[in-house]
């Protein structure tokens, strides 16, 4: 089998949960249960994927389904070319899987809490384990690879 084409780098212990955009769930944050990618703030990063604020040392995920995270900025030519390539996914994976997106431009904390220098750079969160960042636009093949070798596969990403 193909490796992926994209460096993975292991992220020390973070947990992140949030996002905006969609109509409100249980807990008052808004999910993509519809099959949509959610735009995340801080604040809702904070509820739906990791509260770095209550736990800075340590990566307690807070979502229940495995989630990608695409960090982007609205001027940057890769990152519109990934947009409508995780939209898909996020339909395709309904259920499975919740996508989010930050804009590194209006999230600076986010982005500096990944180190993310260059964009687009994609977060993979298991269920269990840490998450995995790549870095760079990738053909869907090679993000369907990723969801399946890193969010689905046995163990949830242990």
């Amino acid at each position: 089998m193909k490796k992926l084409t994209f460096i993975i780098l292991l992220l020390a212990s973070f947990t992140v949960s949030s996002c905006t955009g969609s109509p409100a769930g249980e807990n008052g944050v808004a999910e993509n249960s519809d099959g949509q990618v959610v735009k995340l703030t801080a604040a809702t990063f904070q509820k739906l994927v990791w509260d770095y604020k209550k736990n800075p040392q340590q990566w307690v995920f807070a979502g229940d389904q495995p989630v990608i995270i695409d960090f982007y900025a609205d001027w940057c030519r890769p990152c519109k070319m990934v947009a409508p390539i995780m939209e898909e996914l996020s339909k395709e994976y309904k259920g499975k899987i919740r996508i989010y997106k930050v804009n590194t431009d209006e999230q600076r904390e986010l982005a500096g809490l990944f180190n993310v220098s260059s964009i687009p750079a994609i977060l993979f969160v298991p269920k269990n384990g840490k998450p995995q960042m790549a870095v760079g636009a990738m053909q869907k093949a090679n993000y369907i690879e990723a969801i399946n070798t890193i969010l689905l596969k046995p163990g949830g990403g242990k």
